[in-house]
């Protein structure tokens, strides 16, 4: 069940983003303080990059990863789930498909890396789902709180920079505030963010969302300190030339569930992600030799990952 507001468990889950600001205004509050920050272009050195339907988990005392962040967020929500007492921290990019499941992962992926420190509690904080015509960030919103309200523990929602709160008018067009959100794993502190850098295999994971995988990928070992891609397979995709051949105005409109509000390098990245596919019709085969996941580590004198080579 979700600790809403001062330690006061809630019988029911809030259904929509309106519900819940009109029941606890105080999320006006919190949203209107991340506003305030300053948003950081964060680099590729000691961060670690969580994408579409992924999610990872590290702690303060994980000497690999600095910053772990999400961006790229319009109808979708970054979820970020923290132990107050360790600093433990898990961050997911949701659009709604494989929910359930990796919310009771990350909790639980918390509470292990929690274990031996102070006492806390787990703290819940969603930044994303801007108020879209279709209304597709409200979704994912209930599929988000649903999950959260049937968990077996108390979490504490403590962030709900969403819907309306995470909002603004670019002429006659509604558009989110923030797109990306990064944590310190040091500090604890939450800030909107921008990465250039989305590496490493940034076509490789985008493939696996463009050809419909449901679940949501755990891509990082924290014990091992290192970044796990796959193993994975997807089904050959028909008419790849057809798609490369269309505008990039043409694929933001058939491609994105918010093409007024996305991005500039969405068109790119989609084309660069297509042809990746075209190239490797059977990742089983051309990327994932010996069906081992790709890993990789962080190099020492750049602080960036590279590929660990068997």
């Amino acid at each position: 069940m979700v600790l809403v507001l001062n330690g006061v468990l809630q019988d029911d889950c809030p259904m929509n983003t309106n519900s819940l600001f009109l029941q606890h205004p105080v999320y006006r509050d919190y949203a209107q303080q991340l506003h305030s920050i300053q948003a950081k272009s964060v680099g590729p050195v000691g961060l670690l990059y969580v994408g579409q339907r992924e999610w990872a988990a590290s702690a303060p005392h994980d000497k690999h990863v600095n910053i772990i962040g999400a961006d790229d967020a319009t109808t979708c929500i970054i979820v970020v789930v923290r132990h107050s007492g360790s600093g433990a921290v898990a961050l997911a990019h949701f659009d709604g498909s494989g929910v359930d499941e990796a919310v009771g992962t990350m909790v639980t992926r918390v509470q292990e890396l929690a274990v031996g420190y102070p006492e806390g509690r787990i703290e819940l904080q969603l930044i994303g789902g801007y108020r879209d015509v279709n209304n597709y960030g409200e979704e994912v919103f209930f599929s988000i709180m649903q999950s959260f309200h049937n968990h077996h523990l108390e979490i504490d929602l403590t962030q709900a920079c969403v819907g309306d709160l995470n909002t603004m008018m670019r002429g006659e067009i509604n558009c989110p505030i923030i797109y990306g959100v990064g944590v310190n794993i040091k500090t604890g502190e939450i800030f909107p963010a921008t990465f250039p850098d989305r590496g490493p295999d940034r076509e490789l994971r985008d493939a696996r969302i463009f050809m419909g995988a449901q679940s949501v990928l755990d891509v990082y070992d924290s014990s091992l300190g290192m970044l796990r891609i796959g193993p994975f397979n997807y089904d050959p995709l028909r008419g790849a030339d057809l798609w490369l051949s269309q505008t990039d105005e043409f694929l933001l409109q058939h491609l994105s569930s918010s093409p007024d509000v996305e991005p500039p390098h969405f068109a790119p990245q989609t084309r660069a992600t297509i042809k990746f596919i075209q190239e490797n019709q059977f990742p089983a085969v051309t990327v994932f030799r010996d069906n081992r996941p790709r890993y990789f580590r962080r190099d020492d004198a750049t602080g960036c990952w590279v590929l660990v080579r068997y």
